[in-house]
């Protein structure tokens, strides 16, 4: 609960600093990064074509989330423990999460709703057996929207958390 005090209060410094909301890592210690992780994933010289396959098929799934919630589905905790097994297969892999929300709400709101997303996301990854020096959290708050719009349907799609593999 300090960390996400904390947290909190960073946000909202860099948010009156800068004008806007900033993106906000966090690492499995709880520390942040800002920035951290942008892009699609990565892939160094050297992976194979399983590795490959792998953090595509990691990638393709997102999971969703009810309004101004960070509760996990039933449908999310079956796609988590699909990518708990690739990750497992594959133990040079490292997972980005990534945690999104609606335009509804402040930024501030939004950038930690999009983080108890994205650690909703990963407890349940380290629950399945995932070591958490392998994962990152990052909440990208409404700066994000996989659609535009604003009704029920686009806020639906923007309630998601992403997941980025890269290849150590």
């Amino acid at each position: 609960m300090r960390k996400l005090t904390v947290l909190l209060m960073l946000v909202f410094a860099l948010a009156m600093a800068g004008g806007c909301a900033k993106k906000v890592a966090s690492t499995p210690a709880g520390t942040t990064a800002s920035g951290a992780g942008e892009g699609s994933a990565a892939a160094p010289s050297g992976v194979n074509d399983a590795q490959l396959k792998a953090i595509d098929k990691i990638g393709a799934d997102r999971i969703y989330f009810a309004f101004d919630k960070s509760d996990l589905t039933e449908e999310s905790r079956q796609i988590l423990t699909e990518k708990s097994e690739l990750l497992k297969s594959f133990p040079a892999l490292s997972l980005l999460v990534e945690g999104h929300c609606d335009e509804r709400g402040t930024n501030e709101y939004n950038m930690a709703l999009g983080e108890r997303r994205a650690r909703a996301a990963y407890d349940y990854l380290v629950m399945m057996g995932i070591e958490p020096t392998r994962l990152t959290i990052m909440s990208f708050g409404e700066e994000r929207p996989a659609v535009a719009g604003a009704n029920e349907e686009a806020w639906a799609k923007n309630r998601r958390c992403e997941f980025k593999a890269t290849a150590n």
